[in-house]
């Protein structure tokens, strides 16, 4: 132990306070960088040196910078910033389809069901015109076809921005794999990437937006990444991520998969997450809801204005709905009968009154028996028995003074023979209203709902009038109609049209201010994480300050030391 030791010590001592002035000075050119976290050099003296009675120490060296973090904070942060964006997306969802559905407007389906059904009540007593009523409900069948559209498009925009997630998401895995490869050869010589490590946990924290993720580091500082137990990061690989459109009938499904092998992600949380689950539950159910009461609307409607006629009876009607040859002579409830299985109103057993009335006005009425109970002549489940399009031609075309024929377009026609009209009532079946026979409504749901053309160019031809008891009522059918509107409906569970609509609206508005609040809720929540994580990992300016003049001093300390020694080397090296 000499002088040449006491230079190393102080020597030292500059390199330690030199480092530890470098870290500071970093920590406070990143006070404001988003995601830095605050580096600290560690010290420690080095192995003292000599034998016997004296340990004397080597001086001071950095053991290592390492970044302060809370690795389980960290992971509640991902958590937390999953959980803000998917409350978010959904609340901004719901927020659309809410200002879609206007509920809370003078100028919405609740205010079209109220006019339509009015004007028939006004019709019923005389103070509007059939055409008014035709009006009316060409207007609501424009406003539901519109609002359906608009609905689609809503969930053709999520599916939109899906796939703009789903893309930058994949771009994201495949920088934190790249950084995996980085760090882990960065860190070879025991050391840590503190600012790689920062930008891949700001990679992550990015991800966590678009999808919930967990993060398990490896041995060599690299992170694999995984979405539920499912890695979609492998150290340096990243296996990437794909959103894929199925066409399943009549409707598009949406699911994200592994690019690798196609398996596929179970995505709770997020944007990504908060899309798929709110593209269901919430745009396809509310655009399934007003297909279902829409369905109802057309069905009640035409099976009361099919029973419905006027003082001069009818010479001539058809149906709305054709079949397919192959489908014409199966029964109406056959599942092989494609085009009426697919309908989302059927028929059921029963019948319906054809009533003939002669020119010298004589009047006859024939019952329709419509047979659809599965079951065949000897008693065992089948179709062979019950009643086919070409049967209810057949039953009416047997009647006196009615001709009854199918079309080439598969339409069921219906005609007066000279000198008669007819006029059909009691209708138990649903028959006329599932084929369309004297309709008001055309189309099956919210997609092609319109007003049967000839009504449009011949008002008159508004059936409002009714057979009750074989005597006929002026204004019964536009009075029965009209009660529709509050009538309950096995094809609503119960419920009214109206009431029905209602109830999903406000359901709706329920939800939207529940995920509003929730959006709020995550937001203080992932606050408090941000705020956690700034006190274990942020810069506080003023201890950085307190420890940039420590380093100094200890700089200028070991400087002063080195020049003592130097004035002692050159004092000894003088005597001799």
């Amino acid at each position: 132990m000499g002088l040449t030791s006491s230079l190393q010590i102080g020597n030292s001592a500059l390199n330690a306070a030199q480092l530890a002035i470098q870290v500071t000075g970093n920590n406070l050119a990143n006070a404001a960088t988003p995601g830095y976290s605050r580096q600290v050099a560690f010290l420690e003296p080095n192995r003292p040196d000599g034998g016997g009675r004296f340990q004397v120490g080597t001086g001071v060296r950095i053991s290592s910078i390492r970044r302060q973090i809370d690795e389980a904070l960290q992971a509640r942060l991902w958590s937390g910033v999953s959980q803000q964006a998917a409350a978010q997306q959904q609340s901004s969802i719901m927020g659309q389809i809410e200002s879609v559905l206007g509920e809370l407007g003078d100028n919405d389906l609740s205010s079209q069901f109220s006019r339509f059904f009015g004007t028939w009540s006004e019709r019923a007593n005389l103070t509007q015109s059939s055409a008014v009523v035709i009006q009316q409900g060409q207007q609501l069948a424009d406003f539901i076809r519109q609002m359906r559209r608009e609905l689609t498009g809503q969930r053709d925009q999520i599916d939109r921005q899906v796939g703009v997630q789903v893309e930058r998401a994949n771009g994201i895995l495949e920088k934190i794999a790249q950084l995996n490869g980085t760090i882990s050869t960065a860190e070879t010589s025991g050391g840590q990437a503190g600012s790689l490590r920062d930008q891949r946990d700001a990679l992550i924290t990015e991800l966590s937006q678009y999808m919930d993720v967990s993060a398990v580091e490896q041995e060599n500082g690299s992170v694999n990444i995984l979405v539920g137990s499912t890695p979609v990061v492998l150290g340096s690989r990243s296996r990437g991520v794909e959103l894929r459109r199925q066409t399943v009938g009549d409707s598009i499904r949406v699911s994200v998969h592994v690019k690798e092998d196609g398996e596929g992600l179970s995505i709770r949380s997020g944007q990504i997450g908060a899309s798929l689950a709110d593209r269901t539950a919430t745009v396809d159910r509310t655009i399934g809801t007003l297909d279902r009461i829409t369905s109802a609307l057309i069905f009640e409607v035409n099976k009361l204005h099919a029973t419905s006629t006027n003082a001069q009876w009818l010479t001539g009607t058809s149906a709305s709905l054709g079949l397919p040859a192959g489908d014409r002579t199966r029964a109406l409830n056959d599942p092989a009968n494609g085009v009426l299985s697919s309908l989302p109103f059927q028929a059921v057993s029963g019948g319906f009154t054809v009533n003939v009335k002669s020119a010298t006005g004589a009047t006859q009425a024939v019952r329709i028996n419509i047979d659809l109970d599965g079951i065949d002549s000897t008693g065992a489940p089948g179709f062979g028995d019950d009643t086919s399009l070409e049967s209810i031609a057949s039953q009416l075309d047997a009647i006196d003074g009615v001709r009854a024929s199918i079309g080439a377009d598969g339409r069921l026609k219906i005609d007066a023979e000279s000198g008669f009209t007819f006029a059909l009532s009691d209708d138990s079946s649903g028959v006329l209203g599932v084929l369309g026979v004297n309709a008001f409504f055309t189309g099956t749901d919210g997609t092609d709902i319109g007003v049967r053309a000839d009504l449009k160019t011949t008002p008159s031809n508004l059936m409002v009038g009714r057979l009750i008891n074989g005597d006929f009522v002026e204004n019964a059918g536009a009075l029965e109609i009209a009660r529709l509107q509050d009538a309950s409906l096995s094809m609503l569970s119960g419920q009214s049209i109206s009431r029905s609509w209602l109830d999903a609206a406000q359901s709706l508005g329920v939800q939207a201010d529940a995920a509003k609040n929730r959006a709020e809720a995550a937001m203080m929540v992932r606050d408090s994480l941000e705020a956690q994580r700034a006190a274990v990992s942020g810069v506080s300016i003023d201890e950085e300050s307190v420890n940039l003049l420590i380093f100094q001093r200890q700089y200028q300390g070991a400087a002063r030391f080195i020049a003592t020694v130097d004035e002692m080397t050159q004092t000894l090296i003088s005597l001799l």
